[in-house]
């Protein structure tokens, strides 16, 4: 019931028990016509295997519940598909699984479902990255307070906070497009990771496997060896953090005393079930739940890295379910947060108003900047310092306080004062640093 409020359904495809058995069974078919390729089972046997390997023809309940016993699912599937290809080609079962371990069934179907997951995964960020693109375009000039520590700071624009996101989104595709070439590769290595059973015809079945199954060849078998696989949920960890981060600044600057951006309002969207006012961020809320849940899921996922000899006991076993929901919540975080940015509402009169609420003591740095070439930067950080202390006590504007003061004004006259009270003018690189996260964007 969960499922669809925290992936996505093409996620969820990917990672159905259906699926999770067909790309095993995508393994053994290929290692029957891999080991035919060099003559180690018959052709005819291979065919008949292969054509015994449709997932939609199991029972997927009962094989679960054998599993129990097996202790993992690849026993009881290779025994039902023994039978299967027993009743097919009376000749043929003998050759099922032929010079494999569970292990290689498992890992290499878990391979073939990343490969699906990170076409998806690219697609997501993608995604993301296009709509933020588009809104810190459009937002490059839009004023906003800048926070740190929760406390307004300096003036900054939308475009640049939404610009931060979309440059870490594209390290993130680099990431990925590195993080393919060591992940999405064949495991293959028998019993204890040496391939004895195929005798001197092991790398030979491995390359027809790999070409096969369109996977890499890694250097040695990785059974005990888990780094490609924390490699992935690390790498989802790192951009559900940074959809995260993206959700709680929205949130945030979502709240009634705030109010400066809004998520896509439409019926049924961000309700209550008894306050009929209320607007709730319902996609950053998904978003976040990623992001207080993945974490969790890495640090398990590292350390069930920590195996025993050449097969662990336990920790492979903790990798099953862990990983994959890692994928799902990362799917979900992004796909969410797609929706949100993309149809982002703004109140940029409210974001003025914020702006403003300090009576001019946003600026304040850009004041003590002005003042310091010639009364030098510590008697000028004081000097507004105690300006703003004083300010804050009278509740009045910094700058008619400022304009009392007469190492100011000997300094700045009025309207030079004004014009540092100006936001647009203390802006710095900003729109510099939006234009280069957009170019590079390309």
């Amino acid at each position: 019931m969960l499922d669809p409020l925290f992936t996505t359904d093409a996620m969820r495809e990917v990672f159905s028990d259906r699926a999770r058995v067909q790309r095993m069974l995508d393994f053994e078919a290929a290692l029957a016509r891999a080991e035919a390729s060099v003559g180690v089972i018959p052709a005819d046997a291979a065919d008949t295997i292969g054509r015994c390997c449709r997932a939609e023809d199991f029972d997927l309940a009962k094989i679960a519940v054998a599993a129990r016993d097996a202790g993992n699912v690849a026993i009881p599937l290779i025994a039902r598909l023994t039978e299967r290809v027993a009743r097919a080609h009376p000749g043929a079962p003998g050759y099922v699984h032929w010079g494999a371990t569970s292990q290689d069934v498992i890992d290499s179907g878990l391979v073939l479902q990343l490969r699906d997951a990170l076409t998806l995964i690219e697609k997501d960020v993608t995604r993301l990255a296009d709509v933020l693109a588009k809104q810190a375009s459009v937002h490059r000039a839009t004023l906003i307070a800048g926070r740190t520590w929760l406390q307004q700071a300096l003036p900054v624009t939308l475009g640049l906070k939404l610009a931060t996101t979309l440059a870490a989104l594209e390290r993130h595709r680099a990431r990925l497009a590195a993080l393919r070439q060591r992940a999405l590769v064949l495991q293959f290595g028998g019993a204890a990771g040496t391939l004895a059973s195929l005798g001197s015809r092991g790398l030979a079945i491995e390359a027809a496997l790999a070409t096969e199954l369109n996977l890499a060849i890694p250097t040695l078998p990785w059974h005990t060896q888990r780094d490609n696989l924390c490699e992935v949920a690390t790498f989802l960890g790192l951009v559900v953090a940074t959809v995260g981060k993206l959700a709680r600044d929205l949130a945030l600057l979502a709240q009634t005393e705030v109010g400066e951006t809004f998520e896509p309002a439409k019926a049924g969207r961000g309700g209550s079930s008894t306050m009929p006012q209320k607007r709730n961020p319902v996609g950053a809320s998904i978003a976040l739940a990623a992001a207080v849940r993945v974490p969790g899921l890495v640090a398990t996922m590292l350390a069930a890295a920590v195996q025993e000899h050449e097969r662990g006991l336990g920790n492979w076993p903790a990798e099953w379910d862990t990983l994959p929901e890692i994928v799902l919540l990362a799917a979900g975080a992004l796909d969410a947060m797609a929706g949100v940015v993309e149809g982002l509402e703004t109140d940029v009169a409210r974001m003025r108003a914020n702006l403003d609420i300090s009576q001019g003591q946003i600026l304040a740095e850009a004041v003590q900047m002005a003042l310091a070439p010639t009364l030098g930067r510590n008697v000028a950080h004081e000097l507004v310092a105690s300006a703003s202390r004083r300010a804050r006590s009278e509740r009045r504007h910094l700058r008619d306080v400022l304009a009392e003061e007469p190492r100011v004004t000997a300094v700045l006259d009025r309207d030079a004062i004004g014009r540092v009270f100006d936001p647009q003018s203390y802006l710095g690189s900003t729109d510099a640093f939006i234009e280069r996260a957009l170019a590079r964007r390309g």
